[in-house]
């Protein structure tokens, strides 16, 4: 409900402006009354074969000709039009989605003003719904061109080009760049924008002291080469990717235990400045990447293959079985086309899948081509759940290792057979000594055959006499000391046994081989109604100056069918008109907070207008030309003045739409947790592996297992128990993706800073890190805190403390000594006294933005 009111919305908003610009123009059909007829009416009068009361809407002649009931459109005559008459009445469209009212006006205007069109109209139409020039004419649709950067004066302070598109648009409002920020704000600024930890002390003192002009260059440098640089900026393209360590199934929520690869590898590959062409070929088409056949594979290959756990990430309803497995696996392959559509296309590709896209030029015959692409590794008719999608790792040594260590243990393992015999014979004559003569020898009989040809006699002879029933378990009952052999030597196979080289996994996306399904659009987007076929393809309306890039249904070089392959070239050969503006508005997104379009996954009709178009072009551009390198476009923002600007707000400029200033922006939830670890010395930087499990406590917080200080990326992202912590401030919960956060402020924000077990243990632990640091201070009836608290500041805020700041400090801890009471920490009130005052500064603003 509230996208389809957001849709509404904004739809309504952009119909009214464009309505407002053109006030002194006459509508026209094309340019103001067909999108919105797309939007309300085309579904039924124009999309299908089946023409709702025979009346077509698609054509300005033909809303005139009518259907059944009349002409649709009488030029000139509002009051006569039934199409207008029925808009206002509500009666038109029959479904809760209405024509909103600044929508009908511009239809009531169009009809007044003679229902002009732009131009003359073909004499027919094929079925469906066309592209327009206007809709060609969109602006995510254009070619990229680079476009020359702006003049700029010598007082402008303009370091790169970006500045000089930015200066262009500010200057037109009588702005300009804030003063630069000073060297604190600006390596504070670039630590938590490339890596999201805190600098350490030498490293911050060393930049802050070195008077070279190009020391910030440097620091630049030294963060980029950092290992955790990798860690954050893989934490906001996980996002994206919908990335979860469970499949979603519901209540079981199946852990997915070999997804975390997928996670390393981005990290590895962005460590690793691996360009992002290469980057998003492997993602799509990895295993296309890796010959046949799966042996023995090499930790390059291993990598690849792991890529493809990008094309995995959807919730998977067939885990564990499903009650209409076809309806689960087609919701799969729904879901990857959305990931697919919003992070490499910029677009709502999805709601093409049951009607032709109301708002955005792609027919639902671009959806169920885009399908094709994917359909024969995501084939619902051969449909594969998670757990056959795995491929060994074990290599031709790892199986003769193994081989070799089972002979071994099956030596081991005879030998204890006819130990164990020997010992269970004498055990069973020893207790057959017991019993009557006249049935030692039926029992001894029974004891002997082998359960499954038992006689029923047997069987309840043995029943009726239990201490027969000798077994290797329970042999300690009737001789200790050879249940002791016997015991040891089970110990010593088992061990045997452990040195066998542990079997592990790597999950892909790949083909089912042989197989190349047919793709069928599906009436409604009920995989139960297949229609027409049609074969694998981009969307048209990216192919802005020819024809639809179209691909062959087998790659006759290849095993596979090639299609993923070839899509993803097609994606990132540089011409594609989405993919460059798409990745560049994102690294604009993480170094701003906002994007240059706002609505990163949507560039369509109902997204945002780009605020800056010719330096989106332009960043765009020069990706491709910094060979798709992640760092180099990096640095070439963050060298800009926009970057290096101070926050410091203007009057002129309040929303910063201008970027007239750096914004302000709260850490996101894991950078503002590792941020708490690294102050408090907990922190665990180890890198890599499995997911660290999550688990509820006592009052239904989840939280890490074992309360691990690992870094956030490495926690278990389960889909039905997102950590507590994290969730809290706004890391989202992966029901498809998340094309980006928006950061909210609310009431559990503050309790969970107040209150949770998180916040206090770690003020807890900042406290003795503090004390164990600053000299002691003995025989002193009353405890000199002041060298603790200036460390304190040093620490949490990577700055000296003011004297203001120390008078409030000493305020503060005077107030508390008199009131913190001794049982507290062991009745230790100096240790209570700094967990408050450190509880209070890890809950300040300061700490939790970064300006």
């Amino acid at each position: 409900m509230h996208t389809i009111r957001r849709t509404i919305l904004i739809l309504a908003a952009g119909c009214t402006m464009m309505a407002a610009a053109r006030a002194d123009e006459p509508p026209t059909f094309e340019r103001d009354v067909r999108p919105i007829l797309k939007a309300y009416c085309l579904d039924c009068h124009g999309a299908g074969e089946q023409l709702k009361g025979k009346l077509d809407l698609r054509l300005a002649r033909s809303a005139r000709r009518g259907g059944k009931s009349g002409p649709a459109v009488v030029a000139g005559q509002p009051e006569e039009s039934l199409l207008l008459i029925r808009v206002q009445a509500g009666e038109m469209p029959p479904t809760e989605k209405k024509v909103p009212p600044g929508q009908a006006a511009i239809l009531e205007r169009w009809i007044a003003a003679g229902a002009r069109t732009l131009r003359d109209e073909p004499a027919s139409l094929p079925p469906g719904i066309d592209i327009t020039p206007e809709e060609r004419a969109f602006w995510a649709f254009q070619p990229i061109r680079r476009p020359n950067p702006p003049p700029v004066r010598p007082e402008d302070r303009a370091r790169t080009p970006i500045d000089a598109f930015l200066l262009a648009k500010l200057h037109e409002r009588g702005l300009a760049f804030a003063p630069d920020a000073d060297k604190l704000t600006l390596a504070r600024r670039a630590a938590f924008d490339l890596t999201g930890l805190p600098l350490s002390r030498a490293q911050l003192e060393a930049f802050l002291n070195d008077p070279d002009p190009l020391a910030y260059e440097r620091l630049l440098d030294h963060l980029l080469a950092s290992p955790h640089s990798g860690e954050r900026w893989a934490r906001h393209w996980l996002d994206v990717a919908g990335y979860a360590d469970s499949d979603g199934n519901g209540n079981d929520d199946s852990p997915r235990p070999y997804a975390y690869k997928y996670r390393d590898y981005v990290i590895r590959a962005l460590n690793a400045d691996k360009p992002l062409d290469r980057f998003l070929i492997e993602q799509l088409a990895g295993d296309e990447l890796v010959p046949r056949p799966w042996r023995n594979l090499k930790p390059d290959q291993v990598e690849t293959l792991a890529a493809t756990g990008f094309l995995r990430t959807a919730v998977d309803g067939t885990s564990t079985g499903a009650p209409d497995e076809p309806l689960a696996a087609n919701q799969v392959v729904a879901d990857t086309l959305k990931i697919v559509g919003s992070t490499f296309l910029g677009l709502t590709v999805g709601c093409a899948q049951c009607h032709d896209h109301r708002y955005d030029p792609i027919p639902q015959s671009d959806y169920y081509r885009l399908r094709a692409v994917f359909e024969p590794a995501l084939d619902p008719a051969h449909w594969r759940r998670p757990a056959q999608r795995l491929v060994s790792l074990y290599t031709d040594a790892d199986r003769a290792r193994a081989a070799a260590v089972e002979v071994s243990a099956a030596k081991l393992e005879q030998a204890y057979r006819v130990k164990a015999e020997k010992y269970l014979a004498e055990a069973l004559e020893t207790e057959l000594a017991k019993f009557p003569q006249a049935i030692r020898g039926q029992l001894r009989d029974a004891f002997k055959t082998p359960e499954g040809r038992r006689t029923g006699d047997q069987k309840r002879l043995l029943a009726a006499h239990p201490s027969v029933n000798i077994t290797p378990g329970v042999l300690y009952q009737y001789n200790q000391a050879a249940a002791d052999d016997l015991k040891k030597d089970r110990a010593r196979i088992d061990a045997e046994r452990a040195k066998k080289p542990v079997e592990d996994f790597v999950s892909v996306l790949d083909e089912v081989p042989g197989v190349l399904p047919e793709t069928r659009l599906f009436h409604r987007g009920d995989h139960r109604q297949p229609q027409q076929r049609v074969g694998p393809a981009d969307l048209t309306i990216a192919a802005p100056a020819g024809p639809r890039y179209e691909i062959a249904a087998k790659d006759g070089r290849l095993p596979t069918s090639g299609r993923r392959l070839a899509y993803a070239k097609h994606l990132v050969d540089g011409r594609h008109p989405l993919v460059g503006r798409v990745l560049a508005n994102r690294i604009w997104l993480h170094h701003f907070g906002r994007g240059l379009v706002e609505t990163p996954g949507d560039f369509g009709v109902l997204g945002t207008r780009p605020t800056h178009p010719e330096l989106l072009d332009w960043l765009a551009d020069e990706l491709v030309r910094q060979g798709w390198s992640l760092k180099r476009m990096h640095r070439l923002i963050m060298t800009s003045t926009v970057y290096r600007q101070s926050s410091r707000r203007h009057p002129a400029d309040p929303e910063n739409a201008g970027y007239s200033r750096y914004p302000v922006r709260r850490l996101d939830a894991e950078a503002l947790r590792d941020r708490i670890l690294a102050v408090s010395g907990r922190l665990d930087p180890t890198p890599f592996g499995r997911a660290v499990p999550v688990e509820e406590d006592s009052v239904g917080q989840v939280l890490p297992a074992n309360d691990s200080a690992r870094r956030s990326i490495y926690l278990e992202v389960r889909r039905t128990k997102p950590v507590s912590f994290l969730s809290a401030f706004d890391a989202p919960v992966m029901a498809v993706n998340c094309e980006r956060r928006l950061a909210s402020t609310s009431a559990p924000q503050s309790l969970m800073l107040m209150n949770s077990d998180f916040m206090l243990n770690h003020a807890g632990t900042l406290a003795r890190r503090l004390r164990a640091e600053t000299p002691a201070n003995p025989g002193r009836a009353q405890p000199n805190l002041d060298p603790t608290i200036a460390r304190a500041w040093q620490l949490v805020y990577q700055r000296p403390i003011s004297l203001e700041e120390a008078d409030w400090a000493r305020a503060f801890v005077t107030a508390q000594l008199e009131t913190v009471g001794r049982g507290g920490n062991g009745g230790d009130r100096e240790l209570a006294v700094l967990t408050n005052l450190c509880q209070q500064l890890l809950t300040s603003n300061e700490f939790l933005y970064v300006d």
